[in-house]
């Protein structure tokens, strides 16, 4: 059991925690939230006994064994495979006493002591160390080459992935994650929640994904006001019970507001009054003890929205027979060879469309997203741009490329030098870059704020076609939900990959897929992806794509016939009539789930554009639209009105047909 008991904690002048006190069970999965600056990763610090609270204690048992991340690699010659072992710090002991035995001269008692070791590495499991080891870092999206590489050959993100490795090895009772998902990609992440839901021990983690804290916890503990409060449940469980509080909290304020004037109002009116005397002199005391509820305090919400692009070519990118990858120079002779990660591309963006990009970790997404940002030329085959096609361009690396010994203003003027100081100040106070901040270096700011300044320089330039990978990376849940709203509003075309299942759900309509070096449709869901993953083994080594299979086998983005499942054979037996009815159902389902997606997006956009079309329809309806004056707005609505007329035609018919083909299924 972990106990705080009136713990308070100061960083400097700043008060973290006040008179704190709450109890964790052990077994919990406990999510710890707050605002950026609250006190996580303090209170983290007091768990490792780096820090020690300046009133009160914090209590657990002092034989459990404490794993947490550690926040620096050194560039290690030692291979990866044997840096995460090293995270077992038991069996290396025991290890390292088994090696200094051996090296001594025979004797009964050195026997003795090797025979105790070697009793002590089999409860270690040292014998299947190293299978447990390769397992962690394949799920972790290592290849058994690269475990083989020495550490110091990995970039950062990868040196946290193996850190993250050693904190898995550790035999622990209580583990320690904080943000562990900001380094991983996708399928890591799905691995690493299948990992953690079997982890038998206590666990504490700090993350700002709701769906990983959805899948792992069942405790949230939330820093609010120097306080932290105990919620059972996941996250999605705590904002129920949160927004709860905070409308009976708001109905409490105004229940009290309203008692206390009708108080004040009675002293004021009767106080100098003799008859009344007594009664104001009452009432006066009952304001007096009156305990002054807190007004209720909602996190200043941050909140943007892109704006609307200038312009929208259809299509905006088309692609051809393109193979994408890298051109390397051999340093020695400078000759040029092509490394290709995906080829064949036949590939198209609309307006409007709204594509998720999915595939396991290495199997080409940046590079295409790349390739699709002009980046990286195509190796072979033409990629043609729309003209006036506005790409807003998001990675970590744009993070990287800002100057940090500039200002978010000097930023933002770079691209806009004509524009007004007062309107650029407005428009970065939009993005919570307010007062001094929007002239100060940005040198210290937090990883959180450079990219929303990443992103806010984007919003700018009204592209009309966003890229996106890996945007939410070092976002707190704040800012996330912010890009989350913003993205479904967007107008224009939006490609992402993201680890952030919940930014997926919200804000694409579609997936594709790279795999085994091509793109190709997917008609599942992400629980589909999910299942996919985890029963291939992280899609290592399979070319069967879930919903869609085999059959979509074919160039980007044509689709498969869907024919009735064919007729069962005449049942041998009960059993085996039961067995075929049930292989029969399952083939049913599969395939009515990908056309039931589909008509849930035609739904979704024939109810956008009939909303939109309704609109110029009543603006067509207004007689002043006739006038003169306003010609030009004239013929823009009535050319809105055709197109949407069309559009909607086209939408229905194909929404038609795909019910015809739901019902000759059933």
């Amino acid at each position: 059991m972990i106990r705080f008991i009136q713990v308070s904690l100061m960083r400097g002048i700043k008060p973290l925690l006040e008179q704190v006190d709450v109890t964790l069970n052990p077994g919990d999965k406990i999510g710890l939230i707050g605002a950026n600056g609250a006190g996580k990763s303090s209170l983290f610090a007091m768990m490792r006994g780096e820090l020690h609270p300046d009133q009160g204690e914090i209590d657990f048992p002092a034989k459990w064994r404490v794993a947490y991340v550690a926040q620096e690699t050194p560039p290690l010659d030692r291979a990866a495979l044997d840096y995460a072992i090293d995270g077992d710090v038991t069996l290396r002991k025991l290890e390292a006493e088994l090696a200094r035995l051996e090296s001594e001269p025979e004797s009964s008692e050195n026997g003795i002591a090797i025979g105790e070791i070697y009793s002590a590495l089999a409860d270690a499991d040292a014998y299947t160390v190293q299978s447990r080891g390769e397992q962690l870092l394949l799920g972790l999206g290592f290849s058994i080459d690269q475990m083989q590489q020495p550490v110091a050959s990995f970039s950062g993100g990868w040196r946290m992935r193996l850190n993250l490795a050693q904190a898995l090895m550790c035999p622990s009772d209580l583990l320690l994650l904080d943000e562990p998902t900001n380094h991983l990609d996708l399928d890591a992440i799905i691995w690493l929640e299948d990992w953690l839901k079997r982890y038998a021990g206590t666990l504490l983690i700090i993350s700002h994904d709701r769906d990983f804290l959805d899948e792992v916890v069942n405790v949230v503990v939330h820093i609010d006001e120097r306080k932290l409060k105990r919620y059972s449940g996941n996250y999605s469980s705590f904002e129920r019970q949160r927004a709860a509080q905070m409308i009976l909290a708001a109905g409490a304020l105004e229940k009290q507001q309203r008692k206390r004037a009708h108080l004040e109002s009675f002293v004021n009116r009767f106080k100098a009054q003799a008859s009344k005397a007594r009664q104001a002199q009452s009432r006066m005391k009952a304001l007096a003890k009156m305990e002054e509820l807190a007004p209720l305090r909602a996190a200043a919400e941050f909140s943007f929205e892109f704006r609307e692009p200038l312009s929208a070519p259809n299509p905006l990118l088309v692609m051809e027979d393109v193979d994408a990858g890298y051109k390397i120079e051999d340093e020695k002779t400078g000759e040029i060879t092509h490394k290709t990660i995906v080829n064949n591309i036949k590939f198209s963006l609309q307006i409007g469309q709204r594509i998720g990009l999915l595939g396991v970790n290495g199997a080409g997404k940046s590079t295409l997203i790349k390739t699709i940002a002009g980046e990286l030329s195509p190796l072979t085959g033409d990629a043609t741009m729309g003209k006036g096609l506005n790409i807003g361009y998001f990675a970590q690396h744009q993070v990287e490329m800002l100057r940090h010994d500039e200002s978010p203003l000097w930023h933002l003027a770079k691209i806009a030098p004509t524009v007004r100081e007062q309107e650029l100040r407005n428009f970065l106070g939009g993005f919570n870059f307010p007062g001094t901040m929007v002239t100060s270096s940005i040198a210290p700011f937090s990883g959180g704020e450079k990219a929303r300044l990443a992103l806010a320089l984007i919003v700018w330039q009204r592209p009309n076609l966003l890229l996106l990978d890996e945007p939410t990376n070092h976002l707190d849940l704040e800012t996330r939900e912010a890009l989350t709203e913003a993205l479904a509003q967007f107008e224009g075309t939006l490609v992402v990959v993201s680890h952030d299942r919940h930014l997926l759900r919200a804000t694409t309509d579609q997936f594709i897929i790279v795999a085994d070096g091509k793109l190709q449709p997917f008609d599942g869901d992400l629980d589909d992806y999910k299942d996919w993953l985890l029963q291939t083994k992280m899609g290592k080594g399979t070319d069967v794509l879930p919903a869609a299979g085999k059959a979509n086998k074919t160039d980007f983005p044509v689709a498969s016939p869907v024919a009735p499942p064919p007729a069962a054979a005449p049942a041998v037996n009960t059993k085996e009539q039961k067995r075929k009815e049930a292989e029969d159902r399952q083939r049913l389902a599969t395939l009515r789930k990908p056309l039931e997606q589909k008509i849930k997006r035609l739904d979704d956009q024939i109810a956008k554009r009939s909303a939109q079309k309704a609109d110029v329809d009543a603006a067509l309806g207004e007689s002043s639209i006739y006038d003169a004056a306003n010609k030009a707005k004239l013929k823009q609505l009535l050319a809105d009105q055709s197109f949407f007329t069309k559009d909607l035609g086209q939408l229905e018919a194909e929404w038609l047909e795909l019910q015809e083909q739901l019902e000759a299924l059933a």
